[in-house]
C-alpha cells in the first residue's frame, strides 16, 4: 500500500483517486480552498465535474497542504493555468525524491515549459512521471477498460508508477519517452478543437480523418523537434489519445470546438462547457513552441486565428485545402 496525494477536484481526479483506492492505496484528495473542500468532505460528490460518482469515505478530502504533502506519490490532475499558484503553495512542504506524476494535459505558459519540467524545477529532487492516454475519466469512473502510459527518465520510477495504477480494468504500459508521451497529451486537445469544428460545420468522414491524419502529422513534427521519439505517437498516448478526444461525446475540446463552429466565441464556449478546455488554455502556447523550434503546424495555426482572432472557421478549412501543394 502507498500514500498518494491527489491535487485536483475534478473529473479526471476523481476517477483517479477511486481507482487507486480500488487498488488498495490510502488516497489523500487536496483542495486548498477551504470551504470547498469541507463541502466536498460532507457531500462526497463533485456534480459538476462528474455527477453520481461517490467519493469513498476513506479517501481523506482536505484543504492541509501540510497533511497532501505527505503522500509516497503526488498525483497532479489540476487545469493547466492553475499550477503555477496551486503547486507553489504545496511545493514547500514536499519531501526531496518523492514520485510526482503529472496526470494533466496542458503545458505551462510563464516560463514556456511541459508541466514535468516545471515540477523538476520546483520541487528538490523529484522523481517525474506522465501518466496519459485515451482515458475518458467517466469511463474509468464505470470501471470500463481503459489503458494508459506511464513516462519517465527512470525506468524503474515508470514500472513503480504502472504498478500502483494498474487495475482490473485500467492497464498500464510503460515509456522512457516523458517528453512524447507528455506532448502527445497536450497537442491532440488542440487538433480535437479542430475537430469539433469540423463536426459542427456538417462536415463529413473523409474531412475528419483527414483533418486526424495531419493532426498526428504536426503533433509528431513537434515533438521530434523537442526530443521526443517519433515511435511514441503512434503509441497510446500519440494516436490513441487524439482518436478517443476527436471523437468521443466526452471530449470537452471536442465540444468546445463544436461550439466555435456555432458562431459562439471563446467565453461563450467555456460557460457552456463550464469545465477546463484544455485545447484553449494550450492553443497559443503550442503555437509559440512550434515557433520556437521552427515547426511547421498550419492546423494550429489556424485554431489559434478562430480562438483568438475571430476567423470564420469555414474560411480556415478553405485556406487549409488551399495550401501550396506538396508531397506527404
Amino acid at each position: 500500500m502507498k500514500k498518494v496525494s491527489v491535487l485536483g477536484f475534478g473529473s479526471w481526479g476523481i476517477a483517479l483517486a477511486c481507482l487507486l483506492h480500488k487498488n488498495g492505496h490510502k488516497v489523500t484528495m487536496w483542495e486548498p480552498n477551504q470551504p470547498l473542500a469541507e463541502m466536498l468532505h460532507r457531500e462526497r460528490v463533485n456534480q459538476r465535474s462528474l455527477p453520481g460518482v461517490v467519493i469513498p469515505d476513506e479517501i481523506v478530502i482536505t484543504a492541509d497542504e501540510i497533511l497532501a504533502a505527505d503522500g509516497d506519490v503526488m498525483l497532479v490532475v489540476l487545469s493547466s493555468k492553475d499550477i503555477p499558484e496551486k503547486i507553489a503553495v504545496i511545493a514547500p512542504h514536499l519531501k526531496s525524491g518523492q514520485i510526482v506524476v503529472n496526470a494533466s494535459k496542458g503545458l505551462i505558459k510563464e516560463p514556456l515549459q511541459r508541466i514535468t519540467e516545471y515540477l523538476e524545477g520546483l520541487i528538490p529532487d523529484c522523481k517525474v512521471v506522465c501518466l496519459s492516454g485515451p482515458s475518458h475519466a467517466e469511463e474509468v469512473s464505470r470501471n470500463l477498460p481503459t489503458t494508459v502510459t506511464a513516462a519517465s527518465p527512470c525506468a524503474e520510477v515508470a514500472k513503480e508508477i504502472q504498478d500502483i495504477f494498474s487495475g482490473e480494468n485500467f492497464r498500464v504500459y510503460t515509456s522512457t519517452d516523458i517528453i512524447g508521451v507528455e506532448l502527445g497529451g497536450v497537442l491532440k486537445n488542440v487538433i480535437a478543437l479542430a475537430a469539433g469544428v469540423c463536426d459542427g460545420l456538417g462536415y463529413g468522414d473523409n474531412t475528419k480523418a483527414a483533418l486526424m491524419t495531419r493532426g498526428i502529422a504536426e503533433i509528431a513534427r513537434l515533438g521530434v523537434a523537442m526530443g521526443a521519439d517519433v515511435q511514441t505517437f503512434a503509441g497510446l498516448s500519440g494516436i490513441g489519445d487524439l482518436i478517443v478526444t476527436c471523437t468521443s461525446k466526452h471530449s470537452r475540446n471536442w465540444r468546445g470546438g463544436n461550439l466555435l463552429a456555432q458562431g459562439k466565441n471563446v467565453e461563450q464556449v467555456l460557460t457552456e462547457v463550464n469545465m477546463a478546455v484544455e485545447g484553449i488554455n494550450t492553443a497559443p502556447t503550442v503555437l509559440a513552441l512550434a515557433r520556437k523550434y521552427n515547426v511547421d503546424m498550419p492546423i494550429v495555426e489556424e485554431v489559434n486565428k478562430v480562438l483568438f482572432e475571430g476567423k470564420d472557421p469555414k474560411a480556415v478549412v478553405v485556406d487549409l485545402m488551399q495550401r501550396v501543394k506538396k508531397g506527404e
